[in-house]
This record gives C-alpha cells, structure tokens and sequence, in this order.
C-alpha cells in the first residue's frame, strides 16, 4: 500500500482519490467516495496528500478533528515554479496551470478575499474553481518535470516541500488561535487612553495631547492630519518633510513631545483599540489568519488583524490558559547567520558557528570591539547603506569577511542587471520592480510601535530604478533564505510536538510562539532547539554556522521580552 495519495473535491460534496506511487503516478484505480472528511480519516496510513489548495481541504479536515502529517499544495508550487521560470505574476491557480499545459486560454485568478473580523478563517468557502482528480494529476506530474529543469532541482524540491508545510501550519494556527484575555486588553486602552467619549471620539488622553499640540503651535493643529502638522512647523519656521518619529525627535520644539505621544496613541487607538478587540477577539482567541510565504521574499503575512504588528504594551493581554504556557522563542541574529551559511565565507562561518553574540565576535575581528559599529556594518551590507559611514563600514567588513560582502554584491548587481535573483532553495525575485507601500514591506522594513518605518533610510524597490532594485535583491537573498529556513523550523517544530497537547499559536519572520501545558514547556523549549539544528541542516547542508533561540517560558506575551 502506498503512503502516497491525490485528492480532489467534487462540486457535489464528494471526493475523487488515487493512489500514486514513488514517481508520482497514478498506482492504482481513481477511487469516489461521498464525503472528504472520512475518505481522509479512513486512510491513517497515508503520509502525504496532493491536492489542489490546503485552504480548500485542510481546514474542513481539522474542524472535524483529522490531522494530516504532510501534503504537497498544488497551486502553491505553481506559484514558486512561475517565479523560478521569471513568471512571477501569471495566474497560479490549478485551473490556469491546466489551460498552459494543454495550450488553452488561461484563466485570471479569483480576486483575493477579505478576511472577516472574528472569523474562524475560510473554513467552508469555494476557493477557487474546482479541478478533476485527472486534471489535477496531470499537473502534478508536469511540475514535477519543471522541478527537474530548475537550476538546483533537490533544493527546489525541499522549498516546495517547506512551503507547503508552511500552509499546513498556518492553518492549524488559524484554528488554534492566540491567547487573548479581552479583560486585560480593555483595562490597558483604559491605562493608556483613559476614558472613551460618546459618540465614538477620541478618548481623553488623544484629546489632552491634542490639545497640548495645539498650545505648542499657538493655534489649532489636527495631529492626526500629517499636512497640517507639517504646515504647523513651516509656519513656525520649521522645516521638516514628514511627521516620521525619527524625523520629529531630531527636531528642538514644545510641540514634539505632545505630538510623538500623541502619534503612538494614536496608532494603539486606531490598530489595537476597542472596536479591534471587538472584532477580532473571540472565546479568549484572536485569530488573524496566517498566510504562508505571503510576500515575495516568503515572509508570512496575516489576512486581516494586524498580528505582526502588535505593540508590546498590548501583549500584555496575550495570557496562556489556566495551568498552561506560551514559550516565546526569538531566532538569534538570523541574518547574518543566514549570509553565512549561503555565502560559505569561512570566517564568518566561524563566527557564526558559535551560540554568542555573533556582532560582538563580528566587532572584535574587524571593529576594534565596537559592536554597534558591527552591527550598522553587517545590516547595511544587507540592506543596502553603502553611502557615508555606511561605506567605510562596508570596507571594514569586505577586508574581513570578503565572500560575504562579494555574495550580496553580485545578488545587487544581478537585480539592477534586471536578472532572476533567487534564495538559496530557489525562490526567486520578480524581474520587474514594483513600487509601493507593500514593496517596502516585502523588503522587511523593521516598524516601531506607532506602526512607523524608524530609520532614515529604506531598503525595498521603492522606485523602478535599477538602484532600487539591486537594494532590494541585496536584501533578498538574504531575508528570502532565511524565510525558507524558518519554513523547514516550523515542519521539524511541528512534527516534534505532534504527540503534545502543545500547539503553534503565532508566527513572524524570526520569532514563534507554542501554547502548552506547564509540564510539556521544557520539551518544547528543547524541541524548538532541535527543530532550529535540523532547520539549519536541511536547508543550507553541513556548514558550522549555528541557529539559536533566546527562549522564554511565560504566562504572559509581554514578560517575554
């Protein structure tokens, strides 16, 4: 008996499957069976599922209590396969792939839908347009072909088999949910914001600091409105050309304080205040609904929420339950672990090999000990500053760990050349630049509290110049492998807790959380450990280089950090 199945739901309810075998193929007869629930619940033994879309299948599967161990997602593979071939963009569904194999006009993809507040993710919406088990299989063996065909066939392989871990993995946190104590939240908008007013105005703490921006300017400023903030400052005879909170803390007037504690309020108010806790805060549980490899680079995002944003004051509310933990484990300095690693540099191996604070041992090698200095150096080489000091910083780095600095250099000069730049596993970065807040996004632009960019200066496209791009690819094959690593984390994290009552409740790009009983917490802590060594393995091969986590076991979001 075959481990390997294909399924495909029909329109009436019912499920078409097939068994396949080691190639790929059909092994046996298509079988029809009238309910998708118990024709994957009768078949234990089946480790791996190919189907069409896990958003179709997986979350009807969990809502009746059927976990399955792997799966190979169809339409998500179309969408790496299309990147690889510099296709990035062309309809990925299932139904488009068909219509290119056998030559027929290609069909757009279905618009995006909108997540709903509260919602328990799409659990039972169509999501797309259904194809025959034939069909699909026949989609399935022509991508097997285009794996074969792609620069490092094995390597591509293992993305696909991430990714769509990935999506597994997503789902089962869309159900779990995060722990969230409304109470909690509610009395911290209190703290913070004070009382709210009729008639849904701002509460009073947002109307007292108005009011002292106000007095600042000697007339009356709408702190909410950044043109009239800024026309407030030219007419006193200040120039600034946002109301960024960098840009604002540089400035010498009374009306700064009031202003950047007004604009982190603010920012609380509007993303994470009460009408947020009252629509997507349900049964103690937020869920945001997690989407895997949402971005170019593979980052996750989430439909909806605002869960990779959330201000540390409010994780205060994010509470395990009664006798249970949350373990919050942070992936030390990623980064330049991962350029080590895909750039075989042998000295920064060696300093990346060790558990220590890699930019204190970069600092000592190559920066007289100053380890702020190392740590501008290693980030501007991977996003890009290399004008002023972060020039003579890139110098400094060069003489010391040459392979490196060469590696991000050829990836920059690739992207301006306009050439396919892809991570070490082989996603690939779109050969045409976008412009955009959700480029810059993609780009990994770190964000404060307030939800504001904090630096001077960003990485990303932002414009369709080729310097842009080349920042941008820089920055991709770096932030790209490390995203195709944390997928292999979350497979190895997920599969270790399996027997566990311990579930993954939150993920984002370098940190994840598992809700546990008390008594599973040190298993967790060390499978999370193993998970990041096998991670680390699987994905760049047997290099020194080393992936640790700071870990903390706590009752509550916020004593984490």
């Amino acid at each position: 008996m075959t481990d390997r199945w294909a399924l495909a739901p029909a329109e009436d309810g019912g499920v078409e499957l097939a068994p396949l075998g080691g190639d790929g193929l059909p092994a046996g007869p298509v079988v029809r069976e009238a309910d998708l629930v118990e024709a994957v619940r009768s078949r234990p033994d089946v480790t791996r599922w190919v189907w069409r879309s896990t958003a179709e299948v997986y979350p009807r599967l969990l809502a009746t209590g059927v976990r399955v161990e792997r799966c190979y997602d169809v339409e998500d593979a179309e969408t790496l396969l299309l990147g690889h071939e510099g296709r990035y963009g062309e309809p990925r569904s299932a139904a488009a792939a068909l219509a290119r194999l056998r030559g027929g006009p290609v069909p757009p993809d279905p618009p995006p839908r909108s997540a709903e507040p509260g919602s328990q993710s799409p659990l039972f919406e169509p999501q797309g347009t259904p194809v025959r088990l034939a069909d699909l299989l026949a989609v399935y063996a022509e991508q097997q072909r285009r794996h074969d065909r792609a620069e490092h066939p094995d390597r591509m392989r293992l993305l696909t088999a991430a990714e769509s871990a990935g999506m597994l993995v997503a789902t089962e946190m869309n159900r779990a949910g995060l722990p969230w104590r409304a109470d909690v939240h509610r009395a911290v908008l209190h703290d913070l914001l004070g009382e709210r007013y009729a008639g849904r105005g701002e509460p009073r703490r947002l109307a007292e600091l108005a009011d002292e921006v106000s007095a600042a300017f000697g007339r009356r400023v709408r702190p909410d409105l950044p043109a009239d903030v800024v026309k407030a400052f030219a007419q006193a005879g200040v120039k600034v050309r946002s109301t960024r909170r960098w840009e604002l803390e540089s400035l010498d007037h009374p009306a700064v304080k009031p202003l950047v504690e007004y604009k982190k309020l603010y920012r609380i108010w509007v993303a994470h205040g009460w009408s947020w806790l009252q629509d997507w805060v349900r049964d103690g549980r937020f869920r945001p609904e997690f989407h895997a490899g949402g971005t170019v680079t593979g980052r996750w995002v989430t439909n909806g929420g605002g869960a990779l944003q959330i201000p540390k004051v409010i994780r205060r509310a994010v509470v395990a339950d009664p006798g249970w933990r949350l373990v919050v484990a942070d992936a030390d300095q990623m980064e330049p672990r991962v350029l080590a690693a895909i750039s075989r540099d042998p000295g920064l191996m060696e300093v990346a090999g060790r558990e220590s604070d890699l930019y204190q041992a970069v600092s000592d090698r190559a920066f007289s000990g100053d380890r702020a200095q190392a740590k501008l150096a290693v980030l501007g080489a991977v996003y890009g500053q290399t004008s002023g000091d972060g020039l003579k910083n890139l110098a400094a780095l060069r003489r010391r760990f040459p392979r490196a600095v060469a590696y991000v250099d050829d990836a920059a000069r690739a992207g301006e050349e306009g050439r396919l730049v892809r991570t070490w596993l082989g996603r690939t970065c779109p050969p045409a630049a976008r412009t955009g807040e959700d480029a810059e996004d993609e780009a990994g632009i770190p964000v404060g509290d307030d939800g504001t960019d904090d630096r001077p200066w960003v990485p990303g496209y932002a414009s369709t110049d080729a310097r842009a791009r080349g920042r941008f690819a820089r920055n991709f094959v770096v932030q790209g492998s490390a995203a195709d690593w944390a997928l292999l984390l979350l497979a190895a994290l997920r599969r270790a807790c399996a027997g566990m009552a311990a579930e993954l409740v939150f993920f984002q790009h370098d940190e994840v959380i598992v809700h546990c009983p008390e008594d599973e917490a040190e298993a967790v802590v060390a499978a999370i450990r193993e998970a990041s060594h096998v991670a680390g393995r699987l994905t760049f091969g047997e290099t020194p280089v080393r992936f640790p986590f700071t870990t903390a076991v706590v009752e509550c979001y916020a004593d984490a950090k």
